[in-house]
């Protein structure tokens, strides 16, 4: 882990801050855990319109004594940045507002990272903390047929976009796991075929899997819009693929890479802001 937080430009009106209670841990597959958290503090919790709507959960360091309640925002203002609280990005997989709960899934490799640990062990009564939410992509209703690409870490994406197309949408889902265990139920409309890709041990970002299946695919006849999020190399690849390959618009196409092999969230998205790390 990095020694020193991410920096940010945003600011407690731009990312609000929630307080919520873990509820309850579903394990969805080997590798991903689903923490539902609801309580008191939903009803400051302020939805936004993005299928791929992610909030940024704050753990904070360990050994270092903060304020109770934690107020991220004072924290920043008040403490060196060395003794913030970390944050990591994750996917607001659904929202309840009738329930007062929201769910959010978390990829589990063992002891690996930060936010991973967490939720393997989280319990009921638990806090969770975040602030935002951001997001950028909604399904276009005039695309003639939607194409996803993603690994482990853009399931929860993959899944809330596929779930809010209507029931006669057409399209081709291409989602990288390890094995056959980490295989979802995505409730998908009947045109939408899902390939599940198995990397059988490979470690996740150095597969070709991912890459190679969107490259070689047939694709339907028709505009597409894509949704390809996931490890920073496969992006790339698929960059190639869209753009070079199929000759589509940047507005045909939502692709971001969510982490990279061998970084931390706080290394990858400084690199994220310089123009060799740009995708």
């Amino acid at each position: 882990m990095t020694s020193v937080p991410a920096a940010t430009t945003a600011n407690k009106n731009s990312r609000p801050q929630t307080d919520l209670t873990v509820l309850r841990r579903e394990q969805l597959s080997p590798h991903m855990v689903r923490i539902i958290a609801g309580g008191p503090g939903f009803a400051g919790y302020v939805n936004n319109d993005y299928v791929d709507r992610y909030v940024k959960i704050v753990f904070p360091q360990p050994g270092i004594d903060y304020p109770d309640p934690l107020d991220l925002w004072a924290i920043r203002e008040s403490m060196p940045r060395s003794q913030w609280p970390f944050t990591r990005t994750y996917t607001v997989r659904w929202v309840d507002a009738a329930a007062q709960e929201l769910a959010i899934d978390f990829v589990i490799h063992g002891d690996e990272g930060l936010a991973g640990p967490w939720a393997a062990a989280a319990k009921p009564g638990d806090r969770l903390t975040f602030t935002g939410q951001g997001g950028g992509y909604n399904p276009d209703p005039t695309a003639e047929w939607h194409l996803f690409a993603g690994d482990e870490s853009a399931l929860p994406a993959i899944g809330a976009a596929i779930e809010s197309l209507p029931q006669d949408a057409r399209g081709l889902a291409f989602l990288e796991v390890d094995s056959d265990a980490d295989i979802q139920a995505i409730a998908a409309p009947a045109g939408v075929e899902l390939r599940w890709l198995l990397r059988s041990g490979v470690p996740a970002g150095e597969s070709e899997l991912l890459v190679t299946a969107v490259r070689e695919a047939e694709w339907p006849e028709g505009r597409v819009q894509v949704f390809a999020h996931g490890e920073r190399g496969y992006m790339k690849g698929l960059r190639n693929v869209f753009y070079v390959q199929r000759g589509l618009e940047r507005t045909q196409v939502s692709l971001s890479g969510y982490w990279a092999k061998g970084r931390v969230e706080d290394d990858f998205q400084a690199e994220k802001k310089l123009p060799i790390g740009k995708i």
